[in-house]
């Protein structure tokens, strides 16, 4: 620095900025540059390889080669959706990862061996059985045990009440659309609310068949467009539900459905609180821990018919609020439950997209007429949870999502359902709404069908 009696000046030193390396530039693409989770090196890698084996004409069906192939595809179709201006924000990602597939697949914009492979792998290994049982108990294993038992025994009332109110609007939707009411209810309404596939659309083709005197598959296929059409609404209002959390995040408990009292929080065993520091062992054990309470639920569904699933959440329950298991493998659950839900979910996504989800028929139903009594009852149901939820001293947009689940398509829509709403941690809850209260409506309304109106 120099100064003078006219002027003043002061000269800095040059500071030295240190140059990156070669190998550091490679890192820093390597930790900064993803699609979806996947280092983009990593990322061209697969793409490169995937395709020799497709040029090749064979593309093994086994775990190792269909891990890379189903992160490949589903974080691209994920990251695609993601970056859609304003309707990337609203659940796109989960629709993207779903629906590109079917499209691919049914436009031939997909090579056949990826298909094949693809829809082999998913048939086989019934991998999306996997993927909820470890997100259902690692959810329930991370819930405060008092908020637990308060969530269970409020959360059937707004899904009542949801379903009353979105099935007369939805009926008078289509009453004023000049439909016929027994076609707005038992073709449209109904399989909305069936709880999916499975458990929902199929049981109910074949009770269709046997009351109707009508071919299975002609009622299937006049069933299975509204399954998926509303379970698509229910995708796009959970996108909305998730952005109105962050614009009034009163209304939210991102993934709580009740509040938890200060005292709820003192009571509860240190390992609620994800910390992340656990050792392999204690993870493979709350993954074993899953496994096994799935197979306990497994064994339910051959003893009284109550769906796997449903089964393995009220064991978890159970286990939860009885402390059946020690603070450290409960945090070992919770690890696997984060690593499903950051890894496995669109992969998952575009499986059941390419596997089960049939392009024309959802193009078919794509009829103003069915949009319109569609979103009017997945609409109405929604909120009406939002305000029952509300007014009983829930978290209503919460509370919304799991309503979503209602018209949702299974378990993989609950799964893209709770994605595009950012609110995975409430599966145990949407498993109820899609399991338990599709069974509840399926089999109450093939009674009065069989018994009363035919």
């Amino acid at each position: 620095m120099s100064t003078t009696d006219d002027s003043f000046s002061v000269t800095h030193d040059p500071i030295d900025i240190p140059k990156r390396s070669l190998k550091e530039k490679w890192w820093h693409i390597m930790d900064t540059w993803k699609v979806g989770i996947i280092p983009l090196p990593l990322f061209l890698l697969a793409g490169a390889l995937i395709a020799i084996d497709c040029l090749g004409g064979k593309l093994p069906s086994d775990i190792v080669v269909m891990v890379a192939t189903l992160a490949f595809f589903g974080f691209a179709c994920g990251e695609f959706g993601k970056r859609l201006p304003i309707i990337g924000k609203l659940g796109a990602a989960a629709i993207c990862a779903t629906f590109i597939p079917s499209a691919l697949v049914y436009y031939g914009l997909l090579p056949d061996v990826v298909v094949e492979s693809t829809t082999k792998f998913y048939k086989s290994t019934n991998i999306l059985y996997l993927y909820i049982c470890c997100i259902i108990v690692g959810s329930i294993m991370s819930m405060n045990r008092t908020t637990l038992i308060q969530g269970f025994l409020r959360i059937f009332f707004p899904m009542l009440c949801g379903e009353i109110v979105g099935m007369i609007v939805g009926m008078g939707v289509g009453l004023a659309l000049g439909l016929e009411p027994f076609q707005i209810f038992f073709f449209i309404i109904l399989p909305i609310m069936a709880g999916g596939v499975g458990e929902g659309a199929i049981p109910l083709s074949i009770g269709y068949a046997t009351l109707l005197h009508m071919d299975q598959g002609v009622a299937l296929g006049r069933i299975l467009p509204m399954v998926m059409l509303g379970s698509l609404t229910a995708i796009v209002i959970s996108g909305c539900l998730n952005q109105l959390g962050k614009r009034y995040p009163h209304l939210t408990g991102e993934g709580q459905l009740m509040p938890d009292s200060k005292a709820d929080a003192k009571n509860e065993a240190p390992a609620a609180i994800f910390s992340g520091k656990v050792d392999v062992a204690t993870i493979a054990s709350g993954a074993l821990l899953a496994v096994l309470l799935y197979m306990l639920g497994m064994l339910g569904h051959k003893l009284i018919g109550l769906p796997a699933p449903v089964g393995m959440l009220f064991i978890a329950v159970f286990i939860k609020l009885a402390h059946g298991v020690s603070p450290r493998i409960l945090e070992g659950s919770q690890v696997v439950y984060k690593f499903f839900q950051t890894s496995v979910t669109y992969p998952i996504l575009f499986a059941v997209g390419v596997a089960i989800t049939p392009w024309e028929e959802l193009v078919a139903a794509f009829n103003i007429t069915n949009l319109l009594v569609i979103i009017s009852t997945v609409s109405a149901l929604v909120a009406t949870g939002f305000f029952v939820g509300k007014k009983i001293g829930m978290h209503p947009i919460d509370v919304a999502i799991v309503s979503c689940c209602q018209s949702g398509q299974g378990g993989t829509g609950d799964v893209a359902i709770l994605t595009a709403g950012n609110r995975m941690s409430l599966m145990p809850f949407a498993q109820i709404a899609t399991r338990i209260g599709g069974a509840i409506n399926v089999s109450v309304s093939l009674l009065v069908l069989g018994n009363f109106l035919i």
